[in-house]
């Protein structure tokens, strides 16, 4: 059988499935970008927040471009399941919060009334780094960019910013009920970040078409940042058909996930909220703390384990934290490079923490791909690496983890002539790799490259790009990838790492 909108029906056919009881009697959120991240964090999260209080917090979801989800979840009446994954069990959840879903390239005036609508008082956003439309250069709104210039002209708008700015500009004109916009993606200060943006668009205005939805902005409108953590890897044919063996019902859309997950929250709702804290969210003002130790030691550590994984063959992330040269990279960039530039949040302890990431990456029932994990490192390492590199280098030290980390995206990204860094480089995507390639296709050696990419491009921002030895290290490591392979330049690395360590300890222990 499918599924249907019989919860129970279902729980009798699927003993090991946990089931919402309780479906929401409205809906008051929408969502852009219907993905699989979404549908196993928020969407897993606002399940436990109506089992415990109930309400009209159901998710109208909205997908970019494509109708796969979109279709299946239409055809099974909005219920899928979220596959929970460790060694030797899986077990499966129906979140059953969805009321309806639709895609945005096809109905984008849909997503601007939705905005307008005064029953939705939360928009939540999981569209990805690359979705925000700003310059990584200037942090500020990208105004070369196609779909920004054609929404700041008018009709329905296709941008994320452009529909944020032009359904808050409607629901202005409407009356102006409260309305929060939470993003959910990996930027830094994501909620204050989002805001900037969507001001900008705003500002851009001709005349002062914009200025009464300023002014409602500061009136009703808040952007509270959040920190969300949990890996969920692209579903498979093979996890479709476990899952319904598991269910007992055809099931098109399943969500695989690692057991565990986390979410750090501003508490700052101008319509009120679901009760998130039911399903272990942290509601806090420290979430710049957990956004850093998410960012630098989850996801940076994570790029670095993909990138040197991927040119070692090797096509999951479990497979490549095995290999005792990638372990060893990964311990010493997390815990001599990453964690020095972080503050801790209250109550964390930081020693479990670390431990559990690398239980984490080993999780070998769940097998995320190096290459997803890879994929779109022009923008994810621009959020994850220049502060804690340029804070090494200011302490008259050599990040030289960080600088492998940039070898090997570079490497796998845009290989010099006559290297091959193999089928798991080739399947991440990027929307630099054509220019970075081109850099590649001309540079006499890595320190070319890496002065192209970085000093001239400044791909990972200002900072760095004046940086002329750690271009140079980088560029090394490169040459050492190409010409050696990636087992030695990852030895090369850790080995002057160490060496850096123990004479800054040395030199701290001299301290009077």
């Amino acid at each position: 059988m499918t599924i249907n909108a019989d919860l129970r029906i279902l729980s009798r056919a699927a003993s090991t499935a946990t089931v919402p009881m309780v479906s929401p009697t409205g809906a008051g959120m929408l969502h852009l970008g219907l993905g699989s991240f979404h549908r196993a964090h928020q969407a897993v999260y606002t399940a436990a927040a109506l089992q415990t209080a109930g309400g009209d917090w159901g998710i109208i979801g909205v997908a970019s471009r494509s109708r796969s989800i979109v279709d299946a979840l239409h055809a099974q009446d909005f219920l899928y399941s979220v596959a929970t994954i460790a060694p030797g069990s899986t077990s499966l959840t129906i979140p059953g919060v969805h009321t309806d879903a639709f895609v945005g390239a096809e109905q984008p005036e849909r997503v601007i009334a939705h905005i307008a609508d005064p029953g939705i008082r939360i928009v939540t956003l999981t569209v990805t780094e690359n979705g925000y439309s700003y310059s990584p250069a200037t942090q500020h709104l990208d105004l070369d960019d196609v779909s920004v210039r054609a929404d700041l002209r008018g009709g329905a708008a296709r941008s994320t910013i452009g529909q944020l700015a032009r359904g808050l500009q409607a629901r202005a004109a409407a009356g102006g009920a409260p309305i929060s916009i939470l993003s959910c993606d990996n930027l830094s200060a994501n909620g204050a970040h989002t805001e900037k943006l969507v001001r900008e668009f705003l500002q851009e205005l001709p005349g002062s078409e914009g200025a009464d939805t300023l002014a409602f902005l500061d009136r009703a409108v808040t952007f509270p940042s959040s920190m969300v953590d949990r890996i969920v890897p692209a579903t498979t044919a093979e996890l479709r058909t476990r899952v319904s063996t598991l269910l007992g019902a055809r099931d098109d859309i399943p969500v695989p996930a690692e057991p565990f997950t986390m979410w750090a929250i501003e508490d700052r709702f101008a319509g009120g909220r679901p009760a998130w804290e039911a399903g272990g969210a942290v509601f806090t003002d420290e979430v710049g703390r957990y956004e850093q130790m998410k960012v630098r030691l989850l996801n940076g550590t994570h790029s670095l384990i993909a990138y040197l994984g991927a040119l070692s063959g090797v096509g999951t992330i479990p497979e490549a934290i095995g290999l005792d040269g990638i372990e060893s990279a990964a311990r010493a960039v997390l815990r001599d490079e990453y964690e020095p530039s972080i503050e801790v949040p209250s109550g964390v302890d930081i020693r479990a923490y670390e431990s559990e990431l690398f239980e984490r990456w080993a999780n070998s029932a769940l097998g995320h791909r190096t290459s997803q994990v890879g994929t779109d490192g022009s923008v994810k390492l621009r959020q994850r690496i220049p502060e804690p590199a340029l804070r090494v280098l200011r302490d008259g030290g050599m990040p030289h983890l960080i600088a492998l980390t940039v070898a090997g995206y570079l490497s796998c990204i845009a290989p010099l002539p006559g290297f091959d860094p193999g089928l798991h480089a080739a399947a991440m995507t990027d929307g630099a790799r054509e220019r970075l390639a081109g850099f590649a296709s001309t540079a006499r050696d890595g320190r070319e490259l890496a002065q192209r990419v970085i000093g001239e491009l400044h791909l990972f921002g200002e900072g760095l790009g004046s940086q002329d030895a750690f271009i140079a290290r980088v560029g090394e490591l490169v040459d050492i990838i190409r010409r050696r392979g990636v087992d030695a330049a990852i030895a090369d690395a850790v080995s002057a790492s160490q060496t850096t360590t123990s004479s800054f300890i040395s030199a701290e222990e001299m301290q009077p």
